[in-house]
């Protein structure tokens, strides 16, 4: 009896992965989750993109087809681009990162000086190349992530001193997101300046240089909304929204009539009437409140369900990354994705000022579809150097730093407790 029970506790011992093998990959190279979805995201986003559209485009392209045809190309593009940088080791762009960066900073300059495109409105703006079809800004968030991960990893020794961590920090981010603020894109510029100062977080920068980042932050915020006409404006819109629904911007306003039309099931794919009687840039920025009113609640809850999943898949691969590098690389690929999706969708309910960002994967738009596919193979890449027995290694040795010769006049370790 002995013997057998022995036999039974072996057999259901061998039985157990062992740790570390739960994450799923397809011939040891392709993440499963992330694939799936990522195919969910693509699918569900040239849906609505064909749903919204139309109707803009037969107005302004005088073809219902001209902005899902558009799409499509954008998403094949997006799709090559993702699945080579998949297979390039992201240790590469230690390499990269400084051309790269140079290159994004003169786009950027470039566009100021020879660049003036007019929207729907008649408003001048140099944010975009082509008539609005590629965007630097969008391209600069994801380069931004990359050279900051790149920069910090090299400089992780020295983050604590001034000299080494917030001022090389404050530099690079002052030129990526003044470039952009001037063009003028707020949203964009904020964005970046949130993100560094995240990824600076988790690199283990010393933390009173992050509560003055913080304080910095706050400042420039205040200074946007107060000098600056297009920070005025949208913040006047907000505060009165948040007094009277009936006076809130007309994204606000119709967003909210797309919620009461689609109640918890929806009206059925396109069968939406606020995308036809005043929804602003419905196949843009306000393609949320298209969901909720084709979909409803559920469709909305799936939604959000969708994002939360692409998040927990992207911080699952920050948490497993072999070595500082990857860690940084998926956190803020991650965060930059699910910050966009988040601020997207508060706007759409009224709960932030309107900010014009697109929902990821799922907004009309080639260099918001491509940049974002472009993040998900680098995450693809990480993930490819995921082993099932991978250790905690120098991001985590780092992100929880000890000062052990106790320069902060106070006990660097905590005594064992008496029992």
């Amino acid at each position: 009896m002995g013997n057998r029970v022995f036999r039974d506790a072996a057999i259901d011992t061998a039985a157990i992965p062992p740790k570390g093998t739960s994450f799923m990959k397809w011939d040891g190279s392709v993440d499963i989750p992330l694939l799936l979805i990522m195919i969910a995201f693509v699918t569900f986003g040239l849906v609505m993109v064909y749903s919204a559209s139309w109707d803009y485009s037969l107005v302004w392209y005088d073809d219902p087809m001209y902005q899902f045809q558009r799409q499509i190309l954008w998403v094949i593009l997006g799709i090559v681009i993702a699945t080579v940088i998949s297979f390039v080791d992201y240790h590469n762009w230690r390499k990269y990162a400084l051309a790269v960066m140079a290159a994004t900073i003169s786009f950027l300059f470039v566009g100021l000086i020879i660049n003036k495109t007019t929207d729907v409105n008649n408003n001048i703006f140099t944010r975009a190349f082509f008539g609005g079809s590629i965007q630097p800004s969008e391209l600069a968030k994801a380069v931004t992530i990359i050279y900051l991960s790149v920069w910090l990893h090299s400089k992780r020794e020295q983050l604590h001193e001034l000299q080494w961590g917030l001022l090389p920090l404050g530099v690079i981010i002052g030129i990526i997101s003044g470039l952009i603020f001037i063009q003028p894109d707020l949203s964009a510029a904020m964005t970046i300046f949130m993100l560094g100062g995240l990824l600076f977080f988790l690199g283990g920068g010393d933390m009173k240089q992050i509560i003055l980042l913080l304080i910095v932050a706050i400042v420039m915020g205040v200074a946007v909304v107060t000098i600056t006409s297009t920070g005025q404006a949208r913040m006047d819109d907000y505060l009165m929204g948040i007094r009277d629904l009936t006076k809130a911007s007309d994204h606000v306003v119709y967003s909210f009539e797309s919620i009461v039309n689609g109640e918890f099931f929806g009206v059925g794919i396109g069968r939406a009437n606020t995308k036809l009687t005043g929804l602003p840039f419905a196949p843009t920025d306000s393609i949320f409140a298209v969901i909720a009113e084709e979909f409803g609640l559920l469709g909305v809850a799936g939604t959000v369900l969708l994002y939360g999943l692409l998040v927990w898949r992207g911080l699952r691969i920050a948490n497993r990354a072999p070595d500082m590098l990857g860690s940084l690389l998926a956190s803020g690929l991650t965060f930059w994705i699910g910050f966009e999706a988040l601020i997207n969708m508060l706007v759409m309910v009224g709960l932030l000022p309107f900010a014009g960002n697109t929902l990821p994967f799922i907004s009309y738009g080639g260099s918001s579809m491509v940049s974002c596919l472009f993040g998900i193979g680098i995450l693809m890449s990480i993930s490819r150097h995921i082993e099932p027995e991978t250790e905690a290694g120098e991001w985590r040795n780092f992100g929880a730093s000890l000062d052990l010769r106790g320069r902060n006049r106070r006990r660097s370790l905590s005594r064992i407790s008496r029992s």
